[in-house]
This record gives C-alpha cells, sequence and structure tokens, in this order.
C-alpha cells in the first residue's frame, strides 16, 4: 500500500483502487482493510499519527500521501 501511495504521491487513490491493487478484487466493499492498515503506516511514519500531516484521507473516496517541495 506504501508503494502505490508512493508512486501516486500527490494524487488521491480511490479506495477501490487501493483494495483491488493491494488485496485483489474480492475486497472490494472491504473499506476496514484501509482504515486498519491507513493508521498502522500513520503509526510508523506521522510524527503524531493522530493529526496525519503525510497520509491524507479524502472522505468518500480515498487516501494519498502528500507531496512537499
Amino acid at each position: 500500500m506504501l508503494r502505490l501511495l508512493v508512486t501516486h504521491a500527490g494524487k488521491v487513490l480511490t479506495h477501490r483502487q487501493l483494495l483491488t491493487q493491494v488485496w485483489g478484487d474480492k475486497a472490494v466493499g472491504q473499506s476496514h482493510y484501509l482504515r486498519v492498515h491507513i493508521a498502522h503506516l500513520r503509526e510508523k511514519l506521522e510524527a503524531n499519527s493522530s493529526v496525519p500531516e503525510l497520509i491524507l484521507a479524502e472522505p468518500a473516496v480515498g487516501y494519498g500521501l502528500l507531496t512537499r517541495n
């Protein structure tokens, strides 16, 4: 999942895109997979995982990795 976010940094990947790329077509609709794994990534990467600055959520759409200039 992190590789996908990095590859598409600056863009929001939809829930569907993330689920199918990481877990396959059968995972579509299992958005809890994303919440759990995004939370783990944030714990590892963010200074404060409760106030994310790198991995951002677009409500009802998906997640994206913020790029810094």
